[in-house]
Order: structure tokens, then sequence, then C-alpha cells
């Protein structure tokens, strides 16, 4: 029989691989203000430990409130490439060996922040832990669904000379009110661009939102997806497509789209046959990173080591890497678990 302490250190040991993770939510205090009073930027906090008790909220739209005035700090190439380069050397000493990042062009371009300042810094440190470690990854581009299509069609725009360094397109920021059909055609021109599509459904909007992400989206996989267990045909059809949910446990209880971590629907969307992953979200803000959010679901869900094993490979499975490196991870997985 083993121990949760036995299953937490081969959580802590196994590849791992990030699919949920917005760069912009990787902003630990101290980075936030050290980068503020380098570009003189200034906050409503004076201190740090002030800045540290704004993050103590307690619903989507205070956290929301909170990550775009940090996202204000952020004015230059190299303050996106010292953002994304921690969180990147913090998921590299947790054996975090590839990682799929949400970046959100449209919250700095509304500040004046060129599109080409913001990539150049992010896509430069994704290389450099190719280089250093041997990290890989994906950039996404994700549209703000509370701005409308319009905006999301100009951000393309932009995009376009920096196409090769963009491998999908996401949809995130407050879900109530904003279905994924009202980006239907922005998404319809990613796909012909080539772009992968996914998109943040079933967080806190209903399982009709996930429909319109699969049926009029068409994504190739979808963002949280809790409200989708309260749809049995919704599962089937998940199910029948192979779609990857991308679920953020430490994210959901911090918002509180569930009240105890021992109620977690992770284990569900297992014994259901759907490919969940285990993601951190925006980890500076809710709590933890990735051996955090395993934690977490290893001590208060009682996951099993069958389970903790099936979401490490449904994380390799399901990202967006090529055939060959899937295996060679997937490798190194079930040799550490035997």
């Amino acid at each position: 029989m083993d121990t949760t302490d036995t299953l937490v250190e081969l959580s802590k040991k196994m590849p791992k691989t990030e699919l949920h993770l917005h760069i912009e939510g990787t902003f630990e205090p101290e980075q936030m203000f050290a980068i503020a009073q380098r570009n003189q930027v200034k906050l409503k906090y004076d201190t740090v430990d002030a800045l540290k008790a704004a993050y103590q909220f307690t619903n989507l739209q205070d956290f929301l409130d909170l990550y775009y005035q940090g996202m204000s700090v952020l004015l230059h190439e190299a303050d996106f490439y010292d953002l994304t380069m921690a969180y990147l050397e913090k998921v590299n000493s947790e054996n975090v060996v590839h990682v799929e990042i949400f970046f959100d062009p449209q919250g700095h371009l509304s500040r004046d922040v060129p599109f080409d300042v913001q990539i150049k810094g992010i896509y430069n440190a994704l290389q450099d832990a190719q280089l250093k470690w041997g990290m890989t990854s994906k950039l996404i581009m994700s549209f703000l669904r509370h701005l409308s299509e319009e905006s999301a069609f100009e951000t393309l725009e932009q995009a376009t000379p920096f196409l090769s360094w963009i491998d999908g397109v996401g949809l995130d920021s407050s879900e109530l009110g904003h279905p994924p059909e009202k980006f239907s055609r922005v998404f319809e021109a990613c796909k012909n661009l080539g772009l992968k599509v996914t998109a943040h459904a079933g967080e806190e909007g209903p399982p009709d939102y996930v429909w319109q992400a699969i049926d009029q989206i068409g994504v190739d996989r979808i963002d949280h997806g809790n409200r989708a267990l309260e749809d049995d045909k919704l599962v089937a059809e998940i199910k029948a497509r192979g779609l990857t949910l991308t679920v953020c446990p430490l994210s959901n209880l911090k918002l509180c789209v569930v009240n105890d971590m021992k109620d977690h629907p992770i284990t569900r969307m297992l014994e259901l046959g759907l490919n969940a992953t285990v993601n951190s979200d925006d980890p500076a803000y809710f709590g933890g990173y990735m051996n955090d959010n395993y934690a977490s679901l290893v001590h208060r869900t009682g996951i099993s080591k069958t389970e903790l094993l099936q979401l490490a490979k449904n994380g390799i499975t399901g990202s967006w890497m090529d055939h060959h490196t899937k295996e060679q991870h997937l490798e190194r997985l079930h040799a550490l678990f035997q």
C-alpha cells in the first residue's frame, strides 16, 4: 500500500507537462514589486507585504482586478523575459519537462505595449529554457473574452508577423456572459492559419459553453471543463472526440469552483475515462505550482498510484508535442512508476 508521502514524492519526481498556465499569472509579489520599481510604475501598495495581502482574494473578479494591475508593470522586452524565465526556472526545479503557456496580448496592447515587445521577451525565455535544460514549449495567444471579436481580429492582425512563434490560440478572462460562440469567426480564421485552438469553458460557465467550444469553435482541447460533468451527453461527446481537459485544482479551490479539495471532480473525470490533466493556471495567485497541485490532490482526494500515473500520462499525450518526444517522456514516466 502506497502512503500519501510516497505518492507525493513520486509526483515530485515524475516528468510533468503544464498545459494551462497564464504567464501573467506567475507574477510573484516580490518580482512584481521589483519590476514596478525598475520601471517607476506606481502600485497601490507601498510594500511587498501589502501587495502579498492583496493576493488573498475570494472571487474571480477580485483576482482579475489584481491580475490586470500586475500587468501594468510590464513595459519592456526585458520585463516579459524576466517574468517568463522566473516561471521556467521554478518549474524546471519541479521536473516539468514541457510547458504550453498562454499570454494575453490585449491586456498589454491596451497599455500601448507593442506586440513585438511582449512576444520577443516571452519567446526568448522559452528558447533559453530549451537550450539550458531541454525544456520544450508551445506558446498560446489568448483572446480576452470580455472584449469584442473585432478586438480579437485586430490582435490576430498584429500577431501575423510572429505566427511561426505561436502554436495556438485560446480564450480566457471572465467567462459568464461571454460564450465561445461570440468568437466563432476569429477562431475559424485562426484554424485556417494552421493554429491549434483551445478555450476556457465550464469553469464558471454552464455546460452549454463547453458544447459551444466543441461544436462552434471546434477546439482541440478544453481548458477547465469541470461543469461538463453535469451533462452526460457532453461527457460522452468529449470522450468520443478524445479531447483533453486542462484541469487546475488549486485554482478551482481558490476561486470557489470547488468548496473543498476532497470534492474535486478530477477523480470522477478519470473514472469516466476523460483525459484530465493537472495544471496550475495562475500559480502565484492561486497558492501553488505543479508539485503543490499534485500534493493537494494526493492529500485531499486520496488519488491512487494508478490515478497519479494516468494524470501524468494524460499531460504528455494531451500536449502538442511531437510523437517522438511524447514517447520519450512516457518511457521515462513508466520506468519511474515501475
